[in-house]
């Protein structure tokens, strides 16, 4: 038994100073390697039973490895859409009138607003904003309403909420644009159709 103890360790001194005499990017004998490069699990797929009580996991009773985020908890950063977590509705989309954008129609703005709306809004409402697109004179969707025409019937609260939920045939871009985008493109929609923003309505 001795001698097969010592014929391992001369074995795992050869490999060392081969390791050593080997140089360059050879990290030579890589021992239990899961000791500091542990396996990753999948945050939201099943944990392993491994503490079972009459059938029960009492790590996490949902059967997960990581816990979902209370419920209402808002990520870093993330503020913003909470300020503005209005579900789908008529009702929600009359109650958003009362919302005013946040930013100020500056310079930065309302560039920022026109180089998104030249990305995302130009297939259907056309760089001049009047609603003839090239998906439209493609004949693959009907005429979009015009800036002009359709700004003074809403305010700058129900664009927005046009923009998050979508309207009518328009899909919605609450997944696609930040709130703040959202509001930039707003800034930049009425400055392109020369269309001062309706007044807001009042929260009472």
């Amino acid at each position: 038994m001795k001698k097969l103890i010592y014929s391992f360790i001369a074995l795992l001194a050869v490999a060392a100073i081969s390791a050593c005499s080997a140089g360059g990017d050879n990290p030579g004998v890589e021992y239990a390697p899961n000791m500091y490069v542990s396996f990753a699990y999948e945050p939201l797929s099943q944990l392993a039973n491994d503490d079972n009580v009459n059938g029960n996991n009492t790590i996490n009773p949902n059967g997960l490895n990581m816990r979902e985020p209370v419920k209402g908890s808002i990520a870093r950063g993330q503020l913003e859409y909470a300020e503005y977590n209005l579900p789908k509705s008529n009702e929600n989309y009359e109650a958003s009138s009362a919302w005013r954008n946040p930013l100020p129609a500056n310079e930065y703005h309302l560039a920022e607003g026109k180089r998104l709306y030249n990305i995302n809004c130009t297939p259907c409402h056309a760089e001049d904003g009047k609603g003839e697109g090239t998906i439209v004179l493609d004949k693959k969707y009907p005429r979009v309403p015009a800036y002009s025409d359709r700004l003074p019937t809403i305010n700058a609260g129900k664009a927005f909420y046009s923009i998050t939920h979508g309207k009518n045939l328009m899909g919605a871009y609450g997944s696609v644009l930040t709130p703040t985008q959202r509001w930039q493109v707003i800034h930049y929609i009425y400055q392109l159709s020369g269309v001062t923003p309706a007044a807001t309505a009042s929260t009472k």
